[in-house]
């Protein structure tokens, strides 16, 4: 950027602070509380500013790290109230947008980044995978994804009244296009208790983001999936 370009958003953030700071709907009065919110209208058109002028690199920092602190505040997405699901919405789509990885199912040389490996889920819209209303899930979700052999795995540890039990399902991807794949679930296991899945059982999931860290993903039924690429 220029150093005139420099200026003009300097100048440009500057005149957003004043007139925020400035901004009162009622008529003016000394109270903390106005001037809170006058300072607050003006952290967040300077945030919007500084996102705007950022590089596509930084704005992706940024979302992941926003994203990553609102799974973690909402427990992956068990305790989220109606607003932050909205605002986990929003901040996805954002992050959607700036997809560095074109077909993240096409594997080829030393392709990177690589959607295959073990993926901790960190916020789900899924009732049923989060356990809402049944058993708790404990500890981590991991989700191992394997395009050569074209297969996934689910594991989790839940815990049945004061036992805990390791839980699995295997399934089988048929990918559609270099980012949407079939699901046709395999095997559940249950501690050693293994059986085949029902024929009925399948889905889909679309990779709509991928890069060395973090994977996004949106299922058939609407719901979403934020994924980090564990070591």
């Amino acid at each position: 950027m220029s150093p005139y370009s420099v200026l003009v958003n300097a100048i440009f953030i500057c005149s957003i602070i004043h007139q925020a700071a400035s901004f009162s709907p009622v008529p003016r009065q000394s109270s903390s509380s106005s001037t809170t919110a006058r300072y607050a209208i003006a952290l967040h058109e300077l945030y919007l500013s500084m996102y705007l002028f950022a590089s596509p690199a930084a704005r992706r920092s940024q979302l992941k790290r926003d994203i990553l602190a609102l799974a973690s505040a909402t427990e992956r997405g068990l305790i989220a109230t109606d607003e932050q699901k909205r605002e986990m919405e929003v901040l996805f789509a954002r992050l959607e947008a700036l997809n560095p990885t074109r077909d993240p199912l096409v594997e080829g040389g030393n392709k990177k980044p690589s959607v295959n490996g073990d993926w901790s889920l960190d916020y789900t819209t899924s009732d049923s995978i989060l356990g809402k209303g049944g058993f708790p899930r404990i500890g981590p979700i991991i989700q191992s994804i394997d395009t050569t052999t074209l297969s996934a795995k689910n594991s989790e540890v839940v815990r049945y009244g004061i036992v805990d039990v390791p839980r699995s399902v295997t399934a089988e991807l048929s990918p559609v296009n270099g980012k949407l794949t079939n699901v046709k679930f395999k095997k559940f296991m249950l501690g050693p208790i293994g059986f085949d899945a029902p024929e009925t059982f399948r889905g889909s999931l679309d990779i709509t983001y991928l890069d060395e860290e973090m994977r996004l993903t949106r299922g058939d039924k609407g719901n979403i999936f934020v994924l980090t690429r564990l070591p």
